[in-house]
């Protein structure tokens, strides 16, 4: 199992269309809690230019979330005007297939993006996904995220340190 992403940037907004494209990614999943929105819902206008700039570039975008909360997700769809499915039980294949799927591409030119290691990036990482992590846009989490993030900062020094030695 791998943990370690193929990317890591601190937010959406800086992953460019010349990332994208330099790493044939042409279509995208996204994560919604902490990287699109932050713990009181809010999505940035910022996070809305961006999506509407990778769109414009032929990047297809699809929302994947494992929340129960259909009213969140469908609301950050309309913004967005993309698709998505909740319930997805990440780490899990089940719905990063389902999207791939609906997304009609092959998985190596899908890109996951996600704030967690445990269920963005090893779910796209099993599906043989272009994995991205991005920084929590909110320290605030729910508890059942709240529990992971200290396993997950010693993955992610671990991870920075070994593309120090890289580059």
């Amino acid at each position: 199992m791998r943990l370690y992403p193929d990317a890591h940037f601190n937010k959406v907004e800086e992953i460019t269309i010349e990332f994208l494209q330099k790493n044939e990614i042409k279509a995208l999943i996204l994560d919604i809690d902490n990287t699109l929105i932050d713990y009181k819902q809010h999505l940035s206008e910022n996070v809305i230019n961006w999506a509407k700039v990778i769109k414009s570039k032929g990047i297809k975008l699809y929302i994947l979330s494992n929340t129960n909360n259909k009213e969140k997700v469908e609301k950050v769809s309309k913004k967005l005007d993309i698709p998505y499915f909740n319930l997805a039980q990440k780490p899990l294949k089940k719905g990063f297939l389902k999207t791939q799927k609906a997304l009609n591409e092959k998985p190596e030119n899908i890109g996951v993006i996600g704030d967690q290691i445990f269920t963005d990036i090893i779910g796209g990482n099993r599906c043989n996904m272009f994995t991205i992590l991005v920084e929590p846009i909110d320290i605030k989490d729910y508890w059942y995220t709240a529990w992971k993030r200290p396993i997950e900062n010693k993955i992610k020094t671990s991870y920075k340190k070994k593309n120090e030695i890289k580059n």
